[in-house]
Formats: C-alpha cells, structure tokens, sequence
C-alpha cells in the first residue's frame, strides 16, 4: 500500500492511501464507517494503522480494494503532510561511504579556495580528522537523532533559516519501525521495518561547518522548523520489494544535480536496527534515515540552493519527494 497522511480542512490529520495513479485517496477510517460503522478509530491514523499490526493493514488492504466512493478524495484538492507527523522518534543515519568521502573533499577544497594558493593549501591539508570518521563509519553503524517535531510533509514549504547563507538539500530515504524492537539480531531485524518513505534532510551548511568541532553531532546545521522533508507517502514494506536495489535522483529546478542508487549502502536498515537496538526498544513508528547517498546533495559539488528553487527527490517505487524552498525577508 501507499499510505499517507492528509489534513482536511478544519487541520485535522487524517489516514489515507494512494491508487489510481496516486491521482486519488482513499480516506481509512471514513472506509471503514462507512463499511463496518463505529468510529473507525482502529485506521484513523498512520500510527494507528502500524500499531494495529497485520489485522489493521489487512483492513486496510481490503477496504482499499472495494474503495467506496463516499470515502474517495482527489489527491489535487488534499494536503498531504509527512506519512507520520510527527513521527514517534527520528535518528538519521550514516549508510553511504561515498558520499563521506566525497562531502569531506569538498569541505577542503571550500576551504582551500578562500587561500591565495588553494591547490598547494589543498595537498598540504592533514585529512586524520576525516579519515577517523571514516575509519568509525566503517566500523559500526552511526547516527544522530533529529528534531521530529519540524517534521513536514510534500505540500509544505521549505523556510529558509535566518542564520544561514548556505542551505542545501540531501537525497535519502528512509524506514519506519512496524513492532517494538530490542536486541534484535539481523537476520531476523527485517520483520521490524513496515514501510519506506523519502527523506530530505535540509542542512544549513554553514552553521553546520561552525558546530561539528564542538564534537557533539550536528545542531542548528539540523534544526530548525521545516528542515526535515518526508513524503510523498509511505510505501509498505511488501510493495516496495527488495530496498537495496533502488535508483535515487536529486533535481533542483528540473536539472539534475546527482544520482546514486541503494546498492551503495555500507549499512543496510537490518544492520542498523540490531546495532541500534541493543539494551534499547524501538517503537512502532519511529523513523530511520539512510543517510544521504553518494552524489546526493550540493556540498559534494560545492553548489547550495537559492530562494524560490524546487527541489525534487526521485527514490524509485517511492515517487517523487517535491519542496520549494522560501526565503522570508529580513525582519527589520
């Protein structure tokens, strides 16, 4: 199924699956009142649904089947917000090694470039602080946890933080957790994940490059309101097939800026489950991101967004992640 989460017009959040086309929406819980009576509380939401477990997604399955016409809305006329807004917990993770790397080199170069020999500034730079970072990633899974609550969804604006110069997108995407999870091993890790969405993780670069030597991960270079970007809905896990064998595309105003793919990832969703899932329980509805993919944001081409740019997010058999981006003007 393809969930999603929309508001109605009196801000109320509602449960409701994509089909024909991902042109209409099926709303759950007026399906189920409509068909079974009550209250319909059971598919009122996402969170509701996951934590429903097999029954809820059956219902669902089975009332998206019969689609009756008193419950079905035309996706033009909805707002949709992130598939669980806001999410039970939020980590980003680190999964793709190449775009480390990459991202890493072009904060040299940047750095370089600001010095009146940049190349010779280049070959003389101490790269140890980076290699330690990719000497850990290549060890064990890493992760920061994110501010949930500026969590938006695709008909959302991206505002600009005022304390920024340098914004930039990152292509990733992301899983939910179906069941509680703790001391999971991997091979059995996969039977936790319910479904996959996009995930656009707005960085403020320049504020980013400030806090990162305080040691403690990022901070204002994440979050701020509207820096976390999910959608367009969430692809449960039997649809999408197999993860690790996706494409991945990032454009700003229709050019293309980068592509990658899943099969890139160092660290699957398994593996950071059972490492993240030690001494530690997972609850249904928290979000895992995959960090960003290899060519997947500006900073590994020293290229940053401009006021009034769009940004769209491609993750195959998930669609399209779309945000524009809105500078307010400077309070006086």
């Amino acid at each position: 199924m393809r969930l999603v989460t929309f508001q109605t017009a009196d801000g109320v959040q509602r449960a409701g699956a994509l089909f024909d086309n991902d042109q209409a929406v099926l709303d759950l819980r007026a399906a189920l009142m409509l068909t079974r009576g009550g209250d319909g509380l059971a598919l009122a939401s996402v969170q509701a649904l996951i934590e429903g477990g097999d029954a809820a997604l059956d219902e669902a399955r089975a009332l998206l089947a019969r689609a009756p016409s008193g419950a079905v809305l035309e996706r033009r006329t909805l707002k949709l917000l992130a598939p669980i807004q806001p999410p039970t917990q939020m980590r980003d993770c680190s999964c793709f090694e190449l775009h480390l790397r990459q991202s890493f080199a072009a904060a040299r170069r940047a750095r370089a470039l600001r010095t009146p020999d940049p190349e010779a500034t280049l070959k003389a730079m101490n790269t140890r602080a980076d290699d330690r970072v990719i000497d850990t990633f290549n060890r064990q899974p890493i992760y920061y946890k994110c501010n949930r609550f500026a969590v938006i969804g695709p008909d959302d604006d991206v505002i600009w933080p005022d304390y920024s110069n340098a914004l930039d997108f990152e292509l990733e995407f992301g899983c939910y957790i179906s069941t509680r999870a703790k001391d999971v091993p991997r091979d059995l890790a996969r039977a936790h994940i319910f479904g996959y969405t996009i995930f656009n993780d707005i960085s403020a670069r320049d504020a980013q490059a400030i806090e990162m030597g305080g040691m403690l991960g990022p901070a204002k270079g994440k979050d701020f309101d509207t820096a976390n970007v999910m959608g367009p809905c969430l692809v449960t896990a039997d649809e999408l097939g197999d993860p690790y064998d996706l494409t991945m595309i990032a454009r700003v105003n229709g050019e293309e800026w980068g592509r990658g793919t899943t099969r890139d990832m160092r660290w699957t969703f398994e593996d950071v489950i059972a490492h993240i899932s030690r001494s530690e329980t997972l609850y249904p509805g928290e979000f895992l991101g995959s960090g960003t993919v290899g060519n997947g944001c500006g900073l590994e081409q020293l290229r940053y967004l401009k006021p009034g740019d769009v940004v769209e997010l491609e993750v195959e058999r998930i669609g399209v992640l779309r945000s524009r981006v809105v500078r307010p003007a400077k309070r006086a």
